[in-house]
């Protein structure tokens, strides 16, 4: 079944408090634009013409972001600029694709990579939700100018602004597996801990 903004979508009682009048049309929108993030990058794959599966990644993370901001665009909401990655923002709530594993895998073995940007794992700290009040603090003796980085928030997204975690796994072959949506807290050895999670149903490529 073909999934696409213009088909009703009963969204979660989650999806309307955080989005409101827009949490229908997204909990369409997303897998249809991971679907259309796709395509794009398994043809800039085989255009290139490598074995390897780099091409495919590089260009599927970036074709995310840009079409989850088209879909910011068309619902007449934020898209914002972040060390030169545009971001939708809907609602005060900014939106983070993650491609967690090429092959099927559970959500809970989920795991930022170890070479991950300074700004990827800033906009945890300092937009994901917030560990228990005291936990993981630093002294003021301890703090170092990394730490305090990590956790001010992006001027660009505004101090308010919230992640939305959008977690999938695809593969250039057999296309998007699964699709995640919520709340995640970045824990220290790299892993997620979700407040909020819920699964989304995976949109069929579009034919060209």
């Amino acid at each position: 079944m073909s999934v696409s903004s213009e088909e009703p979508v009963a969204p979660s009682a989650w999806a309307v408090e955080k989005f409101g009048r827009h949490a229908s049309a997204l909990a369409a929108a997303v897998p249809r634009q991971l679907a259309n993030a796709h395509a794009k990058a398994h043809a800039a794959h085989l255009a290139v013409g490598l074995k390897k599966r780099s091409p495919y990644g590089v260009a599927l993370a970036g074709l995310a972001r840009e079409h989850l901001a088209q879909t910011a665009r068309e619902l007449e909401e934020s898209v914002r600029d972040v060390r030169g990655y545009e971001y939708a923002v809907i609602n005060d709530h900014a939106f983070f694709p993650f491609r967690y594993a090429d092959r099927p895998r559970p959500l809970d073995r989920a795991r930022l990579p170890s070479n991950a940007s300074p700004t990827r794992r800033r906009l945890f700290r300092a937009h994901g939700p917030q560990p228990p009040e005291g936990l993981f603090d630093l002294d003021d003796g301890l703090a170092t100018d990394e730490y305090l980085d990590l956790h001010e928030a992006f001027e660009e997204l505004g101090a308010s602004t919230k992640l939305v975690c959008v977690f999938f796994t695809a593969d250039a072959e057999n296309g998007i597996h699964a699709i995640h949506w919520g709340e995640a807290q970045l824990e220290p050895d790299r892993t997620f801990t979700w407040q909020y999670r819920e699964q989304l149903p995976v949109a069929p490529v579009p034919i060209e």
